[in-house]
């Protein structure tokens, strides 16, 4: 189960810009968007944390923030329809999900801290639409330690037998959040964390990035996972 941005790709500033309009529309003022930390979060985290520090009421925000994904994925499918913003995928991804794709007994899904219709304009934008079979999204849950049991029960209701999963992200909390599903964990160095600082949040393998084909494969399948501990 891959993560997004930063792993996958990069889609520059166009997000943090469209959360930044989104959150002026909604609620007249984008807070500390700019400098917040968006990195292995939700999308409803992120807002929440935003508008807390802005000191909007708890009332507010539960009543807006429809309105405020609404908005932003709104703002984010026009942003990405200019061909030049249009994400980068990164090193080695399209060779690595091409490589794993042709593995029988292997199933690509997605572990993401973007809306579900988010990640499906990213993925799209960048040419990466339609290789994942399931996911788990920020709109299943704000909550990230969530959505490996909701990525893994959607498996299951495709037919598919789960015997082992593999969590592939570029930061802490990506890590995190595999290792509480008992999930391999792969970090690799390609969103804004350092080797050292993947390592020590607890990553089973850390690679600086996708490029070699066969080293990413060895980190996913030559540590030898075990059964996720997901209902």
């Amino acid at each position: 189960m891959f993560d997004i941005d930063g792993t996958l790709l990069q889609a520059g500033s166009l997000p943090r810009r469209a959360f930044g309009a989104a959150l002026r529309e909604v609620f007249g003022s984008a807070g500390t968007v700019a400098d917040h930390d968006f990195a292995g979060k939700t999308d409803f985290q992120i807002a929440r944390e935003i508008l807390e520090v802005a000191g909007v009421s708890r009332a507010r925000i539960e009543g807006s923030l429809p309105a405020l994904m609404e908005s932003y994925l709104g703002r984010l499918e026009a942003g990405l329809g200019d061909p030049h913003a249009r994400p980068r995928v990164l090193p080695g991804v399209v060779d690595l999900l091409d490589a794993l794709a042709g593995r029988s007994a292997c199933a690509l899904g997605l572990l993401t801290g973007n809306l579900a219709r988010g990640a499906e304009l990213k993925l799209a934008a960048a040419g990466l639409g339609g290789r994942f079979a399931f996911g788990a999204f920020g709109s299943d849950s704000e909550h990230r330690p969530d959505l490996p049991a909701v990525a893994v029960r959607r498996a299951r209701a495709l037919g598919l037998r789960v015997g082992a999963t593999v969590v592939v992200g570029d930061t802490p909390l990506d890590v995190a959040c595999g290792a509480h599903a008992g999930a391999w964990t792969v970090a690799v160095a390609t969103g804004p964390y350092e080797a050292e600082r993947l390592r020590h949040a607890g990553a089973d393998v850390v690679l600086p990035d996708l490029a070699d084909t066969g080293r990413a494969l060895d980190a996913i399948f030559g540590g030898g996972p075990g059964p996720a501990a997901v209902p």
